[in-house]
């Protein structure tokens, strides 16, 4: 089957996204980043937000139980641009390369719906997407099969003619079940690689 499009994830397959780069700012030791990361806005509790719960509803019970940490579960919401720090290197390159040769990009991504426009501000690439698949705007996440169900609807390929880039092997794994051809992310070199073995680079 010939590859006809590229689905790609955002968070550290595109995106340079770190939680811990924005609060290094905000404490003053290692330790206390980790605390807060670890204990407080952890990534389960981030998930609800990828799953559309809204940030203002999901952080009013943690600041209730953490009220000294107040302005720093506040700042999760608003600290969008210090958690990003532009693309992963490379991929903003390729993405322009495929661009240039015609090929229909995508993507499908975990992500707050109050995240959608500050990503969009940040990372110019993304005027490159036809469509963005994401998780808050359809109330569920990878890797539930419902969200590839949802993506193939939108897409105007076969699963098997698009490749899906995530950076998780869960994600990779329960989109190939559904009929996806999807690879791990693992860097500029092997994406290059990819691309280039299905004849998109």
């Amino acid at each position: 089957m010939t590859t006809k499009a590229v689905l790609w994830d955002l968070g550290n397959v595109l995106l340079d996204w770190s939680p811990r780069r924005f609060y290094e700012k905000l404490f003053r030791t290692p330790e206390e980043v980790d605390h807060f990361l670890g204990e407080v806005c952890t990534m389960d509790w981030h998930a609800a937000h990828d799953r559309g719960v809204p940030m203002a509803e999901n952080r009013e019970p943690l600041i209730a139980k953490y009220p000294h940490y107040e302005d720093a579960i506040r700042a999760w919401e608003t600290g969008i641009d210090g958690m990003l720090n532009g693309s992963v290197p490379g991929t903003d390159i390729v993405m322009d390369t495929l661009a240039e040769r015609g090929v229909p990009q995508y993507a499908l991504t975990n992500l707050p719906a109050e995240w959608v426009e500050p990503v969009n501000a940040l990372y110019p690439q993304m005027a490159h997407m036809k469509d963005v698949i994401v998780s808050a705007h359809e109330g569920v996440i990878k890797p539930d099969r419902r969200i590839y169900e949802i993506t193939a609807m939108r897409l105007p390929f076969a699963p098997e003619e698009v490749v899906f880039f995530d950076d998780r092997e869960d994600n990779v794994t329960a989109a190939r079940d559904f009929g996806f051809d999807a690879e791990v992310f693992r860097g500029e070199g092997p994406l290059k690689t990819a691309l280039a073995g299905r004849g998109l680079l």
